[in-house]
């Protein structure tokens, strides 16, 4: 029988373990003390690796349309892990680090807001994708940038205000095609996307403020950050033109063969959806605490635990087990795919008698 599965591009695939691991990175990066450096890396880095996390996923959801089964593949892998994580994260958070939470499920909480954000852009994707691609960019940077001017509590609800925020980053995904990607192939591509990072390196230790955390977030209103509409929207379209250069950066210098590291890339959701227990462990722990005395090593052991976790949940025997908790409605179709094919394929081979001779006959049921 012919497999159904699509073949995984392993260059892809390489991206986004690179890409979660970084995720899980900056999350932990937020319990170091803070100084110049520190500063700056974490500045660097939000400059373009969540950019980049959202593009590649605008670029996997192209195919996306309002067709009844690529509308239950979404509920059964974004909206059914939002609400268990969602929960399961509350009850850590309450129980174990002390915790009081608000608004469940309305405010997403931590990292679950990139599930609420997929959500939104999946469902825009039919909307962008017959627009020629520069209309459809040109359509996304407006609603970012008018976003930062808009407030009220309809914007703070399921982080609408981020999902706007990133926007232009997903709609690039939709509009790249394989030949245009191609492109970052190109000789000499990897040496000017090295110059290009290096280039944000040095825009990260410069524009201290235009560069900072509250900005990348991509979240707050400009008044809110001490910035005036016409300041605010100058600013996001500065952030959203490196964010989109470096992620493409970043794609020109992954390698595009496949292996181990490649393989873990399937795994990406467990690693995004489960590294929260694991940085939220740390600090109820007190691991802020060992940090701060002890800043000689505490960016090296940050970044090997961090690394450690990523590769960790996604080492195929453990995100096959965590794998049923993230979609448990895909777990169950699995088994019973499984159930029927082995069925069928003993049924094959003469192992087992043909399915109707395993009922009860009228006579043996007397």
């Amino acid at each position: 029988m012919a497999s159904s599965k699509v073949a995984r591009d392993p260059w892809l695939d390489n991206a986004k373990m690179a890409l979660v691991t970084l995720v899980v990175i900056g999350h932990a990066w937020t319990m170091l003390p803070v100084d110049e450096l520190s500063a700056r890396l974490y500045d660097f880095l939000y400059a373009w690796h969540m950019p980049a996390f959202v593009l590649v996923t605008g670029y996997l959801s192209r195919a996306f349309t309002y067709a009844p089964e690529r509308m239950w593949q979404l509920v059964r892998t974004v909206a059914v892990p939002y609400v268990l994580f969602e929960c399961l994260m509350a009850l850590f958070r309450i129980h174990v680090g002390g915790e009081e939470l608000e608004d469940l499920f309305k405010d997403p909480h931590w990292p679950l807001w990139y599930l609420t954000a997929l959500l939104c852009w999946r469902l825009m994707t039919p909307l962008f994708r017959p627009l020629p691609a520069v209309l459809a960019v040109t359509a996304a940077v407006v609603l970012s940038v008018t976003a930062g001017t808009l407030s009220g509590d309809g914007f703070e609800l399921l982080d609408l205000s981020r999902v706007l925020g990133l926007l232009p980053f997903f709609v690039l995904g939709t509009v790249l095609t394989k030949e245009r990607l191609e492109l970052l192939r190109a000789p000499g591509a990897r040496w000017i996307a090295l110059a290009v990072l290096v280039l944000v390196w040095q825009l990260a230790g410069h524009f201290h403020e235009e560069l900072s955390a509250e900005w990348l977030y991509y979240s707050a209103q400009y008044d809110e950050l001490g910035a005036s509409d016409l300041r605010g929207a100058a600013t996001r379209l500065f952030l959203l033109g490196i964010g989109a250069v470096a992620s493409l950066a970043f794609l020109a210098l992954v390698p595009r063969r496949g292996g181990w590291f490649a393989r873990m890339g399937a795994a990406t959701l467990v690693v995004y959806l489960f590294h929260g227990f694991f940085v939220r462990g740390a600090e109820y722990a007190g691991y802020a605490e060992w940090a701060a005395a002890r800043p000689d090593v505490a960016v090296a052991v940050t970044v090997v635990g961090s690394v450690a976790i990523a590769l960790a949940l996604a080492a195929p025997p453990v995100a096959r087990r965590l794998q049923v908790v993230v979609d448990p409605f895909g777990a169950a179709q699995r088994r019973v795919d499984e159930a029927v094919g082995l069925t069928a394929a003993a049924q094959e081979t003469g192992s087992l008698p043909p399915m109707q001779s395993t009922q009860p006959t009228e006579a043996a049921s007397r």
